[in-house]
């Protein structure tokens, strides 16, 4: 087809959802019904449909059609996330979504709307959740390592807001908090809005130094060590059951609270048990089911000592009220259905294909990362910088961190980390080899 008629109907598509004539949600016709309104073959109209998909304007759903995407809400956005462009590779964030799960959303939302207790959806719930749905989700911590009553989960509105309950209920402005040197971002913010002092501790190649962490107890008045004990976010490791015994001798001696957070927990096949069943009276264990399910749906959990529930209660009233009764009651169902449990077992799959590619497009690099994560640390040669490599991945599409928001010492050390999770399987091997060409063609490496 001559692009002078191709082209037209491109952009005036393009130009249609811009500016909103189109809105969000709206279905396109159908690549035969564009074909025939337009005078153009079915293979040209899958052509301009590709192209839609290609600009981050439209998705495609199986069986059901094509539709104008949100463009408000672009993969990648947040403080520390800035909004991509719907042709780049995302290496910056993870939101791994398997292919069946918009149907299994679509099925549940069924389900829901048969059931016959739509009406409770409808109200307050308990600031901790219903009993039930309590109940619901520690039966699932017992695939986790942890055995406990219901009365000590509380329901929240994601892993993130696990974490700020637990501050608000625990830790006063001025406190010290012990961290790993690179840690989760979210933390680091959550700790400079409630003003605690990040003590950032040395890091090892299997863990946090403990030695430091015993000589920082004896210094300085700290008050709670954040960690990451199974998949730490972003070097990979997995405590080994000694260092937990040590972590947990350590919290005893110094009455050092424990904010564990497990949300990458998942990805670890028979990991060794949780800090909070070794350490129940001195851990609060966060996660959620964000990572292993969809960022979308906002379900996480605390799991505290029965002595600090009401005030992690009290906190969930002051910034939530409660967790979204519809999205507890879909994720509450999937936990009890097993359908999370076949989701996890597909997601550490799929990130066991993508670390083997990780592995072979950076082989020879220095990386700190684990067989079934979704990300990799990668330590630059010398003289590399990452903002400079950052800055020459983004010319060509493909977006990464660089260490930055990671670190909560005063000088960043030069890495990058991937996220491995988002980018499609079949533009993820390219995209990793052009990191690796971006690192050895840096002018200073």
């Amino acid at each position: 087809m001559p692009a002078a008629r191709y082209k037209p109907i491109l952009d005036a598509l393009a130009a249609d959802i811009r500016s909103g004539r189109l809105s969000a949600g709206t279905q396109l016709p159908t690549h035969r019904d564009l074909a025939a309104s337009a005078g153009i073959a079915v293979v040209t109209a899958s052509r301009i449909y590709a192209e839609l998909r290609a600009m981050g304007l439209v998705s495609s759903e199986q069986g059901r059609g094509t539709f104008v995407r949100d463009l408000a809400l672009p993969p990648g956005h947040g403080i520390d996330q800035h909004a991509l462009a719907g042709d780049i590779v995302d290496l910056n964030f993870n939101y791994p979504v398997l292919p069946d799960q918009a149907a299994l959303l679509r099925h549940a939302l069924r389900e829901l709307a048969g059931s016959g207790d739509l009406d409770i959806l409808l109200r307050y719930q308990p600031h901790g959740g219903r009993e039930r749905d309590r109940a619901v989700v520690a039966t699932h911590l017992l695939s986790r390592g942890l055995d406990v009553t219901p009365d000590r989960v509380a329901l929240v509105n994601g892993a993130q807001h696990g974490l700020t309950v637990t501050a608000l209920a625990t830790l006063q402005p001025g406190d010290v908090v012990a961290a790993d040197a690179v840690t989760y971002p979210g933390f680091r913010v959550l700790a400079e809005a409630l003003h605690l002092e990040l003590a950032p501790l040395p890091t090892t190649v299997n863990g946090p130094d403990l030695d430091a962490l015993k000589s920082l107890c004896r210094r300085r008045p700290v008050r709670a060590l954040y960690a990451m004990p199974t998949l730490h976010n972003p070097l990979g490791w997995v405590l080994d059951g000694e260092a937990r015994k040590e972590l947990r001798d350590i919290a005893y001696e110094h009455e050092l609270l424990i904010i564990e957070d497990a949300s990458y927990a998942y990805l670890v096949d028979r990991p060794p048990p949780p800090l909070a069943a070794l350490a129940s009276e001195h851990t609060v264990y966060v996660s959620g089911i964000s990572k292993n399910v969809a960022t979308g749906l906002r379900v996480g959990f605390v799991v505290a000592p029965a002595g600090r529930m009401p005030a992690i209660e009290r906190a969930i009233r002051a910034t939530t009220w409660n967790t979204p009764a519809l999205t507890t009651a879909i994720v509450t169902r999937w936990l009890a259905d097993g359908t999370v449990a076949r989701l996890e077992a597909q997601k550490r799959a799929d990130a066991l294909r993508r670390q083997a590619m990780a592995a072979d497009a950076l082989k020879g690099l220095e990386q700190s990362t684990y067989p079934t994560s979704y990300f990799t640390w990668v330590k630059l040669p010398d003289n590399a910088r990452a903002d400079r490599i950052a800055a020459t991945l983004s010319e060509s599409r493909i977006s990464i961190s660089t260490a930055e928001p990671f670190a909560i010492t005063a000088n960043p050390p030069q890495a990058i980390r991937l996220a491995l999770g988002s980018a499609s399987l079949a533009a993820l091997p390219d995209a990793l080899s052009t990191v690796r060409r971006a690192i050895e063609m840096d002018p200073y490496a």
